[in-house]
């Protein structure tokens, strides 16, 4: 009887260990576990699953680096997501999503900037609509520049720039509109948009600004350089670059069926331009986008709180 009795002991004894080890092991790793960019995730968040996984392609200028992140934060640290970030030119992220490589993005910039990717990919992609509203795209200057209108890039203002105007990566949409601009206002013969990449572009542009130097550069808005400098659009009296943009966050077709939770979170995702400034100044003054995307979620409870509710 005593001997059973034993038995019987240390055979609960075992299965309570089992029990626990199994509970700490549990969840992912718990509290300790990293989730895709080296974050630890708090012991009141979902932890990342294998499972639930998201993968957001994003171009590399300063707006949408921020847009990704907000939206890479919420999907791991209130949804549980693993996400994957997928960082590429404009029509390899419009390609990705079309052809269901890529999950999601937010970073389309509608009906101008983006048009030709809309019409080469048509009917192969979902729509959820505009996240952002208010943007505007074209030629900025500083506003010491004695120039308003893209017409006044006359000889005398070219001769003084060695004719050229600074631009970002050769494939996004706003290098293509730039070069419509060349030819609707008779620019091509002579002046040069030089390729370069929005970080690129933007170190320039504070390097003229603070020696006060002539330059012309591709620009849009949302962007931490208005909050840092002072500087002005060009007018554009042909209208080549369109009326003020808007922001759409556009599917692959089945990710509302596969990840739901992710695709109602996306349906939602809307902010405004001083949302995103934040999250953009704080990364131009050498915060992680990481960190300045989760600063930015934890300041806003209410406004994430809202992309969440059912």
């Amino acid at each position: 009887m005593f001997k059973n009795k034993k038995k019987w002991t240390v055979l609960s004894s075992l299965l309570v260990i089992v029990a626990l080890l199994a509970a700490c092991g549990g969840g992912g790793g718990g509290a300790g576990n990293s989730n895709a960019n080296g974050n630890n995730g708090g012991s009141s968040n979902p932890s990342p699953n294998a499972s639930k996984e998201i993968k957001l392609a994003y171009v590399a200028w300063d707006s949408e680096i921020a847009s990704t992140n907000v939206v890479r934060e919420v999907l791991e640290q209130k949804l549980g997501y693993k996400v994957t970030m997928l960082q590429v030119d404009a029509g390899p992220m419009w390609a990705g999503i079309s052809d269901g490589s890529a999950d999601a993005m937010v970073a389309a910039w509608l009906p101008t900037t983006h048009e030709e990717y809309v019409k080469m990919n048509e009917g192969k992609f979902e729509d959820l609509g505009e996240n952002m509203s208010g943007t505007k795209l074209g030629f900025v200057v500083p506003s010491y520049m004695d120039i308003n209108s893209i017409e006044d890039l006359t000889d005398e203002i070219g001769s003084s720039l060695n004719y050229t105007i600074t631009g970002i990566e050769p494939g996004a949409g706003i290098m293509g509109t730039a070069e419509k601009v060349f030819e609707e206002y008779g620019l091509k013969d002579k002046w040069t948009l030089l390729e370069s990449s929005s970080a690129a572009m933007t170190k320039e542009l504070e390097r003229a600004y603070a020696a006060e130097e002539p330059i012309v550069v591709t620009g849009w808005t949302p962007h931490w350089k208005f909050a840092k400098m002072d500087l002005k659009y060009l007018e554009d009296p042909k209208a080549v670059f369109g009326q003020d943009e808007k922001i759409h966050t556009i599917v692959r077709t089945g990710l509302k069926e596969d990840a739901p939770e992710a695709y109602a979170f996306l349906d939602k995702f809307n902010w405004e331009a001083a949302d995103m400034e934040k999250v953009m100044i704080d990364i131009a003054e050498g915060v992680s986008p990481e960190e300045a995307a989760k600063t930015w979620v934890d300041a806003n409870s209410d406004k994430v709180d809202s992309w969440l509710a059912e």
